[in-house]
């Protein structure tokens, strides 16, 4: 990582050699006008991670990069950018927040993150060492055939870098979100979940309270600043943390994670839907109903039975979030997360040979006459949350799409393993046994 590090910061240096001035524009936009003390950590590191890789950063420094960088800014007096305290027409004096002015704070932040760069420039630091399991994340979304894409989605396998953790244990997090109404609460779900999540002091013994907590925190968070700006705007959202052996899933809705073990699926949750018995029998004792208006509704409005957000339907649209812990023993292959346009179109059992297609198909389309085994895993891998997407596309989803697939072992593993074992016979179409038996 080193030499890669040393090459980025060079350049990075060349552009920014200096401070930003008070009356130059900001290279990078922040998501909000206004940001409360709570949300300047997670709008900080989204803004940072986002400059860091519009310029080709490597995921591991722009995680060491941000952190120190909001580090130094927390030791800041930050009265200077405080807002008018002035009592707005929907709060209370005594219930207000101090709310920080983001453009003003945000020039600080990424002074400070071109001060780290520099200094590092300099005198290279000794740099932690990355994750030991291997890890590599297949990625892909597109808005398909809806006006608005209103899916976000995070991909974080240096979870410790970017919140200093150095407590042994490794941590990589992966989470989707599918926003409806709107992408206000996708977007700050993807932005506050996971730094939520790292402040919680249960999440090493006990990561499935963290996530519960965090959620939690999360659905409050965004009602304050959903009253403040009058969003109304719901998310779904699916979350894993692997935390040394350990996975752990936490969800809100009908987004899904599945894990594929020796090419067979292992359920590791059943999604949030309004027609499911007990979500059904909850949102009636609470005195709402459940109703079939082309799909089943909650008191005839939102499509899902909970939900960050949706806050005119709590808490019948519950904000309190599920988890399920899962033991890692070593054989598994990969975790996929996606959300309902994948899933409503796609069953779980048919994942495993579709990512075994799709792995193959991409071996074959190297363009270079290359064998398989002669690719990068990245070139092999890079394209099958791109095929799988399309394939849902294929089976009639019209609804955005994203998919994460985080392999455990490396991808062409999982061919040979195929091909040498016969491990994921799971009833394939014609199209894709041809594939396999090639």
């Amino acid at each position: 990582m080193e030499k890669e590090a040393r090459s980025f910061l060079g350049r990075f240096v060349e552009e920014f050699h200096a401070a930003l001035e008070d009356d130059s524009p900001l290279p990078v936009s922040p998501l909000s006008q206004k940001v409360s003390l709570e949300e300047l950590h997670g709008e900080s590191l989204e803004l940072g991670l986002r400059l860091l890789a519009a310029r080709g950063s490597p995921v591991g420094l722009s995680s060491l990069l941000c952190q120190a960088a909001l580090s130094q800014l927390l030791q800041n007096d930050l009265t200077p950018f405080h807002c008018s305290q002035k009592a707005e027409a929907n709060q209370e004096d005594d219930q207000q927040e101090v709310l920080l002015q983001s453009a003003g704070v945000q020039r600080l932040f990424l002074n400070k993150l071109i001060d780290v760069a520099l200094a590092w420039h300099q005198h290279f630091p000794k740099l932690p060492a990355g994750p030991s399991r291997f890890i590599y994340c297949s990625v892909h979304a597109t808005k398909n055939t809806r006006r608005k894409m209103e899916d976000k989605h995070l991909a974080l396998a240096e979870f410790n870098h970017l919140f200093g953790i150095q407590d042994g244990v490794e941590r990589a997090y992966y989470a989707v979100f599918d926003g409806h109404g709107g992408v206000d609460a996708a977007t700050y779900a993807a932005t506050h979940l996971h730094v939520a999540l790292s402040k919680q002091e249960t999440l090493l013994n006990d990561a499935a309270t963290a996530f519960k907590t965090a959620f939690k925190l999360t659905d409050d968070m965004f009602k304050a600043k959903a009253k403040r700006e009058r969003l109304r705007s719901g998310t779904t959202g699916v979350a894993v943390l692997i935390q040394d052996e350990e996975l752990t899933v936490s969800w809100l809705g009908d987004s899904q994670a599945i894990l594929v073990r020796k090419g067979h699926v292992v359920t590791l949750m059943d999604p949030h839907k309004p027609d499911r018995e007990d979500e059904k029998r909850r949102i009636e004792d609470l005195g709402g109903c459940i109703t079939f208006m082309g799909c089943w509704r909650v008191n005839g409005t939102y499509a899902v039975s909970r939900a960050i957000g949706d806050f005119d339907q709590k808490p019948y649209v519950s904000g309190e979030a599920d988890c399920s812990v899962t033991k890692l023993s070593g054989d598994e292959d990969y975790i996929l997360l996606a959300c309902d346009g994948f899933f409503d179109v796609v069953k779980p059992s048919e994942v495993p040979h579709l990512v075994l297609d799709a792995l193959q198909q991409s071996g074959d389309a190297g363009g270079t006459g290359d064998t398989l085994q002669e690719q990068s895993e990245q070139s092999v891998g890079l394209r099958v949350a791109a095929q799988l997407v399309g394939h849902a596309k294929a089976a009639g989803s019209s609804d955005n799409i994203t998919v994460i697939l985080v392999f455990l072992h490396p991808p062409k593993q999982l061919l040979a393993q195929d091909s040498t074992t016969g491990t994921a016979q799971a009833t394939p179409d014609s199209s894709s046994q041809d594939a396999l038996q090639q």
